[in-house]
């Protein structure tokens, strides 16, 4: 019996607000601590994508809409019910026999995929996740032993990488962006091309070999603003 560990990288693309998100676009992969990647999906969901249309101009990238019509018209894109991709999830979650579900701002994802659960099954089912399931965040991870390193700090500073408020930003977009040194790199923001920058994280912060909370935290963000006051700039 193989004692490596498995783990699931998921991220999805919502519609309507962020308290009440509904996932149009789930994609997860299946990876090892090294981010090695052994399987991947990407489903477009139909109850949400072609089911609420008034709801998905609203999403947050709504104008991505015409690009994935040309990707599912194209066989990019693979179209299923939230029923149909959680079923294959959950498959893929007993195949592997998975250590933990990763997100990099596992509080939104797992919301949104609870909430997408209770709204299309009215309440019958209430969460997506089988019960007992860990959920690490990587998010979490990545500003305690990323974005608390000086050159980060400095990296932001240098490049702009700082919120309205005066804070270090943390978003999965500038800490890869700092990994590859590409002040210019944007995310793709469709759930499988997310996952694939998130599993590098995510094995880049298992890389550091610190001690770390994988918890859902989300106040993590707090953390960097400490370097960045100890450091005086």
């Amino acid at each position: 019996m193989s004692k490596k560990k498995y783990f699931m990288v998921l991220d999805v693309e919502t519609a309507n607000n962020t308290e009440d998100a509904l996932v149009y676009d789930l994609g997860f992969a299946v990876i090892d601590k090294k981010g090695t990647v052994y399987e991947s999906n990407s489903f477009i969901v139909s109850d949400i994508f072609n089911g609420e249309r008034t709801l998905m101009q609203s999403a947050y990238y709504a104008e991505k809409i015409p690009q994935y019509i040309e990707g599912i018209q194209n066989g990019l894109f693979v179209v299923k019910t939230f029923s149909q991709a959680r079923k294959i999830l959950l498959e893929t979650l007993e195949k592997w026999n998975i250590e933990a579900v990763c997100a990099y701002n596992a509080s939104f994802d797992t919301r949104a995929l609870n909430t997408t659960q209770r709204w299309l099954t009215k309440s019958r089912y209430r969460y997506f996740l089988p019960y007992g399931t860990k959920v690490y965040c990587i998010w979490h991870m990545a500003c305690q032993v990323i974005c608390t390193q000086k050159n980060y700090v400095r990296f932001c500073l240098e490049n702009g990488f700082v919120s309205p408020s005066g804070n270090i930003q943390t978003s999965a977009e500038v800490v890869y962006a700092y990994m590859t040194q590409n002040e210019e790199y944007e995310e793709c923001h469709t759930g499988l091309e997310d996952v694939l920058i998130e599993s590098e994280i995510f094995a880049h912060c298992l890389r550091q070999h610190k001690k770390m909370d994988k918890s859902i935290n989300k106040s993590c963000w707090r953390i960097p603003q400490k370097t960045r006051k100890e450091m005086g700039i």
